[in-house]
């Protein structure tokens, strides 16, 4: 993860002071991100993955959250950045995958990033997730759903995997006026 993902996805990326990890899982990107930001929350869905989480990160800059990414219980505008990394195919809609980014968007304060990867669909993960939800994301229509839910400079790459970042616009009071 760290290695093949994060330090390519993430490089010359600022992401705050303030960061929200979505579905850290076993926590392969918590620890290193946890080391790139001071406070680092990481939702997790999975209670007793939590739990672990939890345990292992104790007494760090890590603060887990027992949570449901589609329904963040976190005010408005509370980090300067979110990532997801490897964790929107367990989502079975691809609402229930806009519900996440929609749920980004809310808590990232103006000007915030929310950076990302997952897998592209394959014969093998199709199969590897057999009796699981297996939903990839297609490449080519992620563009297009991230600035409609509301993020601008929205970067998708392809490769071995799928990268991506974007940014919660910054809304200028001038143009209120």
């Amino acid at each position: 993860m760290r290695n093949d993902v994060l330090d390519a996805l993430l490089d010359g990326v600022d992401l705050g002071t303030t960061m929200l990890e979505v579905g850290p899982g076993p926590g392969a990107a918590t620890e290193w991100l946890r080391r790139r930001v001071p406070r680092l929350c990481a939702v997790e869905v999975d209670a007793d993955v939590a739990a672990q989480l939890e345990v292992r990160f104790a007494g760090t800059n890590v603060e887990v959250v027992t949570g449901d990414a589609t329904k963040l219980e976190f005010g408005d505008a509370s980090f300067d950045s979110v990532g997801t990394f490897t964790m929107l195919h367990h989502l079975p809609t691809t609402a229930k995958q806009n519900d996440v980014f929609h749920e980004a968007l809310r808590v990232l304060r103006p000007g915030g990033v929310l950076v990302g990867s997952d897998s592209l669909h394959s014969v093998g993960l199709h199969d590897f997730h057999e009796g699981d939800v297996y939903n990839p994301i297609e490449p080519s229509s992620l563009l297009v759903r991230l600035q409609t839910i509301g993020f601008t400079d929205v970067m998708v790459r392809v490769g071995d995997e799928l990268r991506f970042s974007a940014r919660k616009p910054v809304v200028d009071d001038q143009q209120c006026r």
